[in-house]
């Protein structure tokens, strides 16, 4: 089989973000012996990205574990499944291309002002899992990395009054489908340099509202960079209070501490 990592060997950034990505399978113990999982590729940056790591890690794993990358394809008008499957096929990975009507199924049933990614992610999210049980996957990779993490965690915080963010694994919602996120330490402007230096064929969601939605997101964003100017280390630090949680010190009467 192909190795489409051969041209990475020697980039320096590469090697930065496949380090960052076994340091959090190993953590977190995100890969087993025998896993087959199912890595979901968007054609976006962060999915090619970590297409790519994991292959990369699964040629040097001391355990066997397989991977198979599945596009589920929304139905957008002008979005390239065919650019996808193009590198897929070119770089030798055993992939499934998946057709829906999920375009269709939002324009119907989408109640006016409404958010439009939430009920997308929930239909591709369900897609994911029944594709991947179809392909005898136990885990489904996500592309999601450290920006998101926070970025995810701030938004809980700001505008749902909730301590919560992503968890590096956790069994899904079907009982049966464990989901992993080995981007979890990597930056995403380490992906956005890494996909430009090697070229990976990035394509648009083409979503009816792609630059429009996720305003609340694009805020912690700008406000994650005003910090950082002023405080370099405030996401590693604030990722880091995701690990380093103490309950007493919180307000939720559920953790309370019952003497007896």
């Amino acid at each position: 089989m192909k190795n489409p990592c051969e041209e990475f060997k020697r980039n320096q950034l590469f090697r930065k973000l496949r380090h960052g990505t076994g340091k959090a399978i190993a953590d977190f113990g995100l890969i087993e012996k025998g896993d087959r999982i199912a890595v979901a590729v968007s054609g976006g940056k962060d999915s090619y990205t970590l297409l790519l790591l994991l292959e990369d890690l699964r040629r040097r794993a001391p355990v066997p574990f397989e991977l198979v990358a599945i596009n589920i394809d929304s139905g957008y008008p002008g979005y390239r499944t065919e650019v996808i499957e193009a590198f897929l096929r070119d770089n030798g990975f055993t992939y499934r291309m998946v057709p829906t009507e999920h375009y269709d199924i939002i324009q119907e049933k989408r109640r006016p002002g409404s958010s439009y990614c939430s009920m997308c992610s929930r239909l591709k999210r369900g897609a994911l899992y029944e594709v991947a049980q179809d392909m005898g996957c136990n885990k489904l990779a996500l592309g999601h990395h450290q920006d998101d993490f926070i970025e995810t965690l701030l938004l809980n915080q700001f505008f749902v009054g909730s301590l919560k963010s992503m968890a590096a694994s956790m069994l899904a919602d079907n009982g049966v489908t464990t989901v992993i996120r080995p981007l979890v330490y990597v930056l995403e402007e380490d992906i956005i340099s890494f996909s430009r230096e090697a070229s990976l064929p990035v394509v648009c969601c083409c979503c009816p509202v792609c630059g429009t939605a996720d305003i609340q997101r694009k805020k912690m964003k700008r406000l994650l960079k005003e910090l950082q100017a002023d405080i370099p280390n405030v996401k590693s630090s604030l990722l880091n209070a995701l690990s380093n949680v103490h309950p007493r010190h919180l307000l939720d009467p559920s953790l309370r501490r019952v003497d007896v």
